[in-house]
């Protein structure tokens, strides 16, 4: 199907782009990771900004005559909406660097749309928006966005990645239930304008109840399990998820197996400072963490039984005489020794402050979200969402040691943000914003520098990556390419959740990866697109020729050109002139008007077809064509 056409306007994706997801390995004995394979952790910042490079010089090429370059222009002619763009354009300024121009409307309404709600503009928001005279459209636009319905679904999905919310992984099993109330709890944080990140988080570590109830986040503490073990491996693994998740400190999977010097002297500033002993006085403050079965008592109902039968009851033990305990001889870490001749390890914080009370996770919590590093971590993590590319990236490996501009590290260590300032000044207005995801996004959004076209019409190289002199190019989640597919054809699914009353549509209102398990082919098309499973498999931007291939041939997309089942398809058939029709394709898939050789294509093929049968047939091949185009499976 639409074979012709494809040669004429369709620029499959490519079959891949260098990108590299590496997670700190959890170390098993006495081995080490690093000193394994260390180039895999001593290239990770020079192999993100290439993955960045060949991402848009791939992109670029693939679009051709499609997008004519446009020339850049000089820093400094560019409006600073904000202190992002000084940060951004003074510094491209000294460096002597052009800058893309500002985005057009179209261009920037189908970045912002995908970014903040992850689904496409429709073909009458695109109109009404390139149609508006008013100055203040784009902010206008930016508030509309953060406050619909589609936002919250975006940025429940972005949470629900980055706390690891599945029903079951390798070593953990939440079950559907837990699963479901931790997703209702993301959901409700999300909504809610006036619940912080902060609050958000600090609940997450703090939970206790039914990991069954909703909304709740006591499932969060499952992914903590680690089987095979003693106990102390369980607080090790949670130390390493909320430092990594919150504080974006990653090293700390090293740190609970060695010291870091002699390890991490050439990664981590601050890391090779730490010894083992310092992450195991962290992890301490997990030991009076609890967890038992359901208790079924004499006003238990039936239901009840029934439905809390797998569920876990997450509590907090104020019992000191129950500790992290030393030393070890088994498990998933090298023994653990005692410390300074003691048994336990007591709960200090990596500040050194010690819990004010018996109830340590609590304490370990409130430590958690006051420290620096939590809107360090939250501010490089949302820019990372928003630019595609870290202040620092990759995003785990964040150095408290290297992150102050008035107070660089020695030779031969640099800062480690790409613009130190930005990034404190970031770090600064998130908590300002009282960790407002909301009003952090907005700042983001409203900045130039986000506006930016990621057009770029003079030389450009890796070198210039860090300074954000274009936007750059994502691919979109596979969530977000099944709902372009469905919002652009106008054919609307109907999914069941397991432990959901009634049924979901949109793919970014699914509570984890593994959904909608009421459709394995839709789960198998949208994971083509490397969604992972918020375990030990990351998501993944790279590009396969499965997904090429899903785009082509999966049914999920063929059955949705076809004219008898598309409402878009049978609208524009009723259309009276061919250049109408081309217009309101390209509006409604793409979010933007042909270019030139690109009308000329079309009108010549859809020109072509005689009869009724053979018209709706060429405006199947064109809707085909246009969701097998490359910039449909990109936000640009």
């Amino acid at each position: 199907m639409g074979i012709r056409i494809l040669a004429l306007l369709a620029v499959a994706l490519p079959l891949s782009f260098a990108q590299d997801n590496f997670e700190f390995d959890s170390a098993s004995g006495d081995n080490c990771t690093y000193k394994a394979n260390p180039d895999t952790y001593l290239q990770r910042e020079a192999r993100a900004k290439r993955a960045v490079f060949e991402r848009m010089a791939s992109f670029s090429k693939s679009r051709g005559a499609e997008a004519p370059k446009i020339d850049p222009v000089p820093a400094s002619a560019i409006p600073r909406r904000n202190f992002i763009d000084d940060e951004i354009f003074t510094t491209m300024d000294a460096a002597k660097v052009a800058s893309a121009p500002i985005s057009g409307d179209e261009e920037f309404l189908r970045r912002v749309t995908l970014d903040l709600t992850g689904r496409i503009p429709s073909s009458a928001d695109v109109r009404a928006f390139v149609a508006d005279t008013n100055p203040s459209k784009r902010s206008a636009m930016i508030n509309q966005l953060l406050w619909s319905p589609e936002f919250t679904d975006k940025w429940t999905m972005w949470l629900g990645d980055l706390v690891e919310n599945n029903a079951t992984a390798v070593n953990v099993s939440r079950q559907i239930n837990a699963r479901n109330a931790f997703y209702k709890f993301l959901w409700i944080n999300a909504t809610d304008g006036n619940v912080s990140l902060k609050d958000t988080v600090y609940n997450i570590i703090n939970a206790n109840g039914n990991t069954y109830d909703e909304p709740g986040a006591a499932s969060f503490i499952l992914g903590g399990i680690a089987p095979g073990g003693p106990v102390d491996d369980e607080y090790d693994m949670l130390t390493y998820k909320t430092a990594k998740m919150f504080l974006g400190l990653g090293n700390y999977d090293c740190l609970l197996c060695h010291n870091g010097r002699g390890h991490l002297d050439q990664l981590n500033l601050w890391a090779s400072g730490v010894q083992r002993s310092d992450a195991e006085q962290m992890a301490a403050f997990f030991s009076h963490e609890r967890r038992t079965g359901f208790v079924v008592t004499p006003s238990t109902t039936p239901d009840q039984m029934t439905f809390y039968q797998n569920s876990t009851v997450v509590s907090e033990t104020t019992n000191n005489n129950s500790n992290y305990t030393l030393p070890t001889t088994f498990g998933n870490r090298p023994n653990r020794a005692l410390i300074l001749g003691s048994k336990t390890a007591n709960p200090i914080y990596r500040t050194g402050q010690t819990p004010g009370s018996n109830n340590w996770r609590a304490e370990y919590a409130k430590l958690l979200v006051n420290d620096p590093m939590f809107s360090v971590n939250f501010a490089n993590r949302l820019w990372k969402a928003m630019f595609n590319y870290g202040l620092v990236d990759t995003q785990d490996t964040l150095d408290p040691a290297r992150l102050d501009p008035d107070n660089p590290p020695g030779a031969p260590w640099t800062l480690q943000a790409t613009h130190p300032r930005l990034l404190v000044r970031l770090a600064s207005e998130f908590v300002n914003k009282n960790y407002s995801l909301r009003e952090f996004l907005r700042l983001i959004a409203e900045s130039s520098a986000y506006q930016l076209s990621s057009n770029y019409g003079g030389d450009w190289d890796s070198s210039t990556v860090p300074l954000f002199t274009r936007h750059y190019t994502r691919r979109l989640e596979g969530e977000e390419i099944h709902d372009a597919i469905v919002k652009a054809t106008g054919i609307i699914p109907k999914y069941t959740v397991q432990g959901w009353g009634g049924t979901t549509s949109w793919a970014m209102q699914l509570p984890d990866t593994s959904e909608p398990r009421s459709n394995g082919a839709v789960v198998n098309f949208m994971n083509n697109f490397l969604r992972g499973n918020r375990d030990n498999v990351p998501r993944s931007d790279s590009i396969t020729i499965g997904q090429s291939q899903g785009l082509m041939n999966d049914t999920f997309v063929t059955t949705r050109a076809k004219m008898a089942s598309s409402p878009t398809l049978q609208s524009v058939a009723k259309l009276t002139t061919v250049s109408a029709q081309i217009d309101e394709m390209y509006y409604t898939f793409l979010g933007r008007l042909p270019s030139q050789f690109e009308r000329g294509k079309a009108t010549a093929y859809l020109s072509n077809a005689a009869t009724a049968a053979a018209k709706n047939s060429a405006l199947e091949d064109f809707a085909w064509a246009l969701m097998n185009k490359l910039e449909f499976a990109f936000s640009y």
